[in-house]
């Protein structure tokens, strides 16, 4: 795999202020549920990568869970249809009130960018999934559709959400 970052602004999902210029930026934020059992199997599906593959995203790596440096190969679709993201987490949180971790693209991935995954535990109790990237096609064929993209992006990071909220409800004690 490629080791190479494809954009310039390694890390800056994550930094204070406006998502970089030239990207497309997808914001998401989903309440997923409430209290400290639902953050903490939430943030145990995000950071090992259980999220994604229930969402239908074939995830290889050689980690457990997410950690800085930690190269993410991301595949969807069938047969011929198949396509390879390469990726490498660039950041995570592993703390009281928020789990995550973000990625970034290497070169080969169809896009250019950035994005994280988090789950954070509101003062309410309330918990939250958060989906923020920014990214622009990195390949002819994403250049090619053109706006579906950011659309599609914007639909499995709901989905991603339906996702979590369905794998938290099933870790809580008590849950059938």
């Amino acid at each position: 795999m490629n080791t190479a970052h494809n954009y310039p602004e390694v890390g800056a999902v994550t930094r204070p202020g406006p998502l970089p210029a030239g990207y497309n930026h997808l914001h998401h934020r989903a309440l997923i549920g409430h209290g400290r059992e639902v953050l903490e199997a939430a943030g145990e599906s995000v950071t090992t990568f259980r999220m994604h593959r229930e969402a239908g995203v074939h995830v290889e790596t050689d980690g457990a869970r997410a950690e800085v440096g930690l190269p993410v190969r991301c595949t969807i679709g069938v047969g011929p249809l198949r396509v390879g993201a390469p990726c490498r987490v660039v950041w995570t949180a592993y703390e009281s009130d928020r789990i995550g971790f973000s990625y970034g693209t290497l070169a080969g991935h169809p896009e250019c960018g950035e994005e994280v995954f988090q789950v954070e535990l509101a003062p309410d109790g309330r918990v939250w999934f958060t989906v923020t990237a920014f990214s622009r096609p990195g390949r002819w064929y994403t250049r090619l559709a053109g706006p579906l993209v950011p659309f599609l992006q914007h639909q499995y990071a709901r989905h991603c959400g339906r996702t979590l909220r369905r794998l938290a409800a099933a870790r809580r004690p008590g849950a059938h």
